[in-house]
């Protein structure tokens, strides 16, 4: 699933090409995504895009008039094309901007989804939201507080959104590997010091993969078509049985609330 860095990799490519660019063209091609394409999205006919921004794993496009909230999914991608583009499978969603570009969305599972609502409607997905990792209101005087009523591991708690937004499965743990901490840790049961060490963490491996552009998944691409590079440096997931670049002790996989987990059981206490 793309995480944070690969929707921040997505937005910063989308940008150049489309903002302060009229919308010449809609098609939908299988409105059957997990939310099926609302037919207001043809509204959008004769607007010019004036930004697009990211809150958590969503992206969010901007007109005069409206806002339309793309989610990934699983496996979504958008590229942007010169428009004698060829089509290919799983093709679901294509806008025709001004300059004879074209912004495709691509799903192969179908998981990812496109609403349209009006510039100033609340958007229900992004009411609960935490504050996002990478700003000055996600720190340790913010994170503490709210572990320490909470008794479910740390790892859990690293990806609900009701905590912190993006940090996803990958960089949660890469993010605790850094901080020293065992994903199965109970978080009321982090000190302070550990609490404020997790959140640089957390920040540190965010940008470092932003930077990269992203991880390289199996279903993910930059929108220029390469794939992102952060995944040949990470130190723990999908590490399985290879030294720990630090102890050398083999990084152990354990599935922890449905999700595969990495550690090293040396290094994080």
């Amino acid at each position: 699933m793309p995480e944070l860095p690969e929707v921040e990799t997505v937005r910063a490519g989308i940008a150049p090409h489309i903002i302060g660019k009229k919308v010449k063209g809609i098609e939908v091609r299988n409105d059957r995504l997990r939310y099926p394409i609302p037919k207001e999205i043809e509204k959008l006919y004769g607007q010019v895009i004036e930004r697009i921004e990211r809150r958590a794993k969503y992206l969010l496009l901007y007109t005069a008039q409206y806002k339309v909230l793309i989610h990934l999914g699983m496996s979504g991608a958008i590229r942007v094309l010169e428009d004698d583009f060829e089509l290919k499978k799983h093709d679901h969603f294509i806008l025709q901007i001004e300059g004879d570009k074209v912004l495709i969305y691509n799903d192969p599972r179908r998981f990812g989804f496109i609403l349209i609502y009006g510039v100033d409607e609340l958007i229900p997905f992004l009411e609960k939201l935490a504050p996002e990792p990478l700003s000055d209101e996600f720190n340790a005087e913010y994170l503490y507080p709210k572990l320490r009523t909470r008794t479910r591991p740390i790892k859990s708690l690293l990806m609900d959104q009701e905590f912190v937004v993006g940090a996803g499965n990958i960089y949660a743990n890469e993010s605790l590997f850094m901080a020293g901490i065992h994903p199965e840790r109970p978080a009321n049961n982090l000190n302070p010091e550990e609490v404020a060490r997790l959140v640089e963490e957390v920040k540190k491996v965010l940008q470092r993969a932003i930077i990269q552009g992203g991880t390289t998944l199996k279903d993910f691409t930059t929108p220029d078509g390469s794939p992102g590079y952060f995944a040949q440096e990470l130190m723990v997931y999908g590490q399985k049985d290879q030294p720990c670049v630090i102890c050398q002790t083999p990084i152990e996989r354990i599935v922890l609330a449905n999700r595969a987990t990495y550690f090293c059981s040396q290094c994080q206490k």
